[in-house]
């Protein structure tokens, strides 16, 4: 049995005619940059998440980068984030001018370990990034108390947790900001790429919405050099009716977790788990095993794509060799990394394949 890594023809066969509708729509008014489709997913994602503001950008690392520009962080500044996460959160950082510094992640939720903040904090500490990763808040009480306490603003990498929660508040209205990406595979995906920040503060919106467009609050005045990041009509469009669906997509997706766990049960691995204080949205399903590799290749014979994510920290990768980290300075991060693979889930994804899946795994952890 096939089963694929993720199946976006499934999740978006049933809205094709929304889609395009907003195709005809957008060639209708000629909206192709910004314009009326952008503004009122602007409108919508921003009530979605509980935030005054949302500002709607090309993609995920974009709106990490504008943020941190808006913020005025530059060259000589330091910004605090993990190594276990996808590189654009470490590279908005870099593309400002300045320097990441990493701490270890905790070994349960996989996200930023709150206790090792303070001690990586200097007098050139800028920001706070913590990454909500796989579907999963991070723990943003003691992030944020340790962060207010020294004056240091959060900003949010919510790019995997969309309609994710934290003691009942939505990823993105936590920090000063948050950040999305709509990559495809998202559980808010755009067809093709996109982002967006969202923000209480309206000052640091409107700087934002310079930022992305030239510099500019008005055709042609330019307050300063910024950059080309806007969101294309089409992709407002289409992301406004998907967003409608996300609830829905994210309790299949949920369900699909549940199923996973009972039939994984025994099976030697170490299965991910959601955190009391929040609700997991699962935009990965990330197990731990002991024979990762050999695992990967059975369900490849077996025709299971899985994914790695992500197997090479940040701290070790070549882009950020001149930062000086050594193997072993995160050894929560470095273990996860070689043990971790993601199998299949996506919304609509059938008890069947989940079955197979389980059973393929369940017969490599007996062999092995």
């Amino acid at each position: 049995m096939k089963v694929p890594f993720v199946d976006l023809g499934l999740l978006h066969r049933e809205i094709e005619d929304e889609l395009r509708d907003v195709f005809s729509r957008v060639l209708a008014n000629s909206s192709f940059v910004l314009g009326p489709e952008v503004e009122q997913f602007e409108q919508d994602f921003s009530a979605y998440c509980g935030s005054a503001q949302c500002i709607a950008v090309n993609t995920g690392t974009a709106a990490i980068h504008l943020v941190l520009a808006a913020l005025g962080i530059g060259p000589g500044d330091e910004v605090i984030t993990v190594p276990h996460t996808f590189i654009a959160t470490a590279e908005a950082i870099t593309a400002v001018g300045a320097t990441p510094v990493f701490i270890d992640i905790d070994p349960t939720s996989y996200c930023m370990e709150p206790g090792g903040i303070e001690a990586a904090i200097t007098s050139r500490t800028r920001a706070i990034i913590p990454v909500h990763l796989y579907g999963q808040v991070a723990d943003m009480d003691p992030i944020l108390a340790v962060a207010n306490h020294y004056g240091i603003p959060v900003v949010e990498d919510a790019c995997q947790a969309h309609g994710a929660e934290y003691k009942g508040r939505r990823a993105g209205s936590l920090g000063v900001a948050g950040c999305f990406s709509f990559y495809p595979g998202k559980n808010l995906g755009a067809l093709g790429e996109g982002g967006a920040v969202t923000t209480n503060d309206l000052e640091l919106a409107k700087c934002i919405r310079m930022w992305r467009d030239h510099g500019s609050r008005k055709k042609y005045e330019h307050q300063f050099a910024g950059h080309n990041m806007r969101m294309e009509g089409l992709q407002g469009g289409i992301l406004a009716v998907k967003l409608k669906y996300l609830d829905r997509w994210n309790r299949q997706r949920r369900q699909a977790a549940d199923d996973y766990a009972i039939s994984l049960g025994g099976s030697q691995l170490i299965l991910p788990s959601e955190i009391s204080y929040g609700r997991h949205v699962y935009h990965l399903y990330v197990v731990q095993a002991d024979d990762r590799d050999g695992l990967r290749r059975q369900l490849a014979e077996a025709g299971v794509e899985s994914g790695l994510h992500y197997p090479i920290p940040l701290h070790l990768q070549e882009a950020y060799r001149h930062l000086g980290y050594n193997k072993g300075a995160f050894p929560v991060t470095e273990r996860l990394t070689d043990h971790i693979l993601s199998l299949p889930i996506y919304p609509g994804i059938s008890a069947e394949a989940i079955a197979h899946v389980a059973a393929e795994v369940q017969e490599s952890c007996n062999v092995s």
